[in-house]
């Protein structure tokens, strides 16, 4: 074992004993989560100490405050301009949050009163902004320096290991905006936005985590964002055209190992800078935050994985709110949205004919956060 491993080591145990005292108070004090649905968490992004802050989900959508925990790295203090910052696994059974601020991934053992820290590691490279998960496999997305992608093995323990020959490079180097990495429906094919390119990179993925690629697509739209995979498999990604006035939108694409097909190649949200993405479970719906207008606006996925807007404005945060990072509860009963000028959260009922109403709103968020996952 090297010796920057063991120090890593060495300081995730120390942060662990911590946040799991921690998690012995934050779980008196929520009567043992008993009667808790599931659970929202995002991170501080904080420059001076990385934070996951824990939201218990009720039944009904609303959510408590349930504690902190460190994650042993530290944020930007900023923006990350990315989603996928904070990512559950498969089986919702470990949290992984990236540290962008010290080059670094925490890793987090779900429980049902909290979360406990379990091990960090390296990320492969500068600047991690997104981490995407599919089984024992782990890939993060490096924005910073030249960029790259780099591929881990969740293994003995929930401990992560480094895959060997699995950095591969961005569609060049230096500044894409690299904003979001997730496999696609299959588990064979890795994608990544590029907002400053309007590029999107796939990575065919073999046996054991070993990558090809990248292959280089044009986005249909421009500064292609965030994105999220159907459950019949279709791509869609934001497209927030600079920020420009009303003029953001969405894309449907089809992605397998060998092939990259257009099948809506731009459809208005009427809004301004459209950046996240959550489509519901059933691959019925999709959705994207709207961060210049304050708004969420809905669409429907057609069986050919066609899109058409519902709703410009199916849900409103508030006026001055910047919605940006999104997150589906289980079944996609619930969707929750990061405001990240007002520093409140935002829950909606997602209505099964894809509408959305108002259910909780929780103040005093942290400035900085970015990322939100759900269960």
């Amino acid at each position: 074992m090297t010796t920057r491993r063991m120090v890593q080591r060495f300081v995730a145990g120390a942060v662990g004993m911590a946040a799991l005292a921690l998690l012995l108070v934050v779980g008196a004090g929520s009567a043992a989560a008993d009667g808790n649905a599931g659970a929202v968490y995002t991170q501080s992004n904080a420059a001076s100490g990385n934070v996951v802050y824990v939201y218990n989900r009720a039944a009904d959508g609303t959510l408590t405050p349930a504690g902190m925990v460190a994650t042993g790295g530290m944020g930007t203090g900023a923006s990350l301009g990315s989603q996928g910052a904070v990512t559950l696994s498969e089986d919702k059974r470990l949290l992984f949050v990236v540290n962008a601020g010290s080059n670094d991934v925490s890793v987090f053992r779900v429980r049902p009163n909290g979360i406990t820290l379990v091990d960090r590691m390296y990320s492969g490279g500068m600047m991690p902004v997104s981490v995407a998960s599919r089984g024992s496999l782990l890939f993060v997305l490096n924005a910073g320096g030249d960029g790259n992608i780099s591929g881990f093995r969740v293994g003995w323990n929930d401990h992560i290991l480094p895959l060997d020959n699995s950095t591969r490079p961005l569609s060049q180097k230096g500044n894409t905006g690299a904003a979001q990495i997730a496999f696609n429906r299959e588990g064979d094919t890795l994608i990544v936005t590029e907002k400053a390119t309007n590029k999107i990179d796939t990575y065919p993925v073999a046996g054991w985590g070993v990558l090809s690629g990248p292959m280089v697509h044009p986005s249909a739209g421009t500064t292609p964002f965030g994105f999220d995979v159907g459950k019949r498999g279709a791509l869609i990604v934001s497209d927030a055209f600079g920020g420009a006035a009303n003029a953001s939108a969405l894309s449907a694409y089809r992605v397998t190992r060998d092939s990259f097909d257009v099948v809506t190649a731009v459809a208005p949200t009427t809004q301004t800078a459209a950046c996240w993405v959550a489509v519901t479970g059933d691959g019925k719906y999709a959705f994207t935050t709207n961060a210049g207008s304050d708004s969420i606006s809905s669409y429907a996925i057609g069986n050919d994985d066609s899109l058409t807007l519902l709703a410009a404005r199916a849900g409103e945060p508030g006026p001055g709110s910047h919605p940006t990072d999104m997150a589906l509860s289980n079944n996609s009963q619930y969707l929750y949205v990061l405001n990240a000028f007002t520093h409140t959260m935002s829950g909606f009922s997602v209505g099964a004919d894809g509408s959305l109403t108002p259910v909780t709103q929780m103040p005093n968020m942290p400035e900085a956060s970015v990322g939100l996952a759900a269960r």
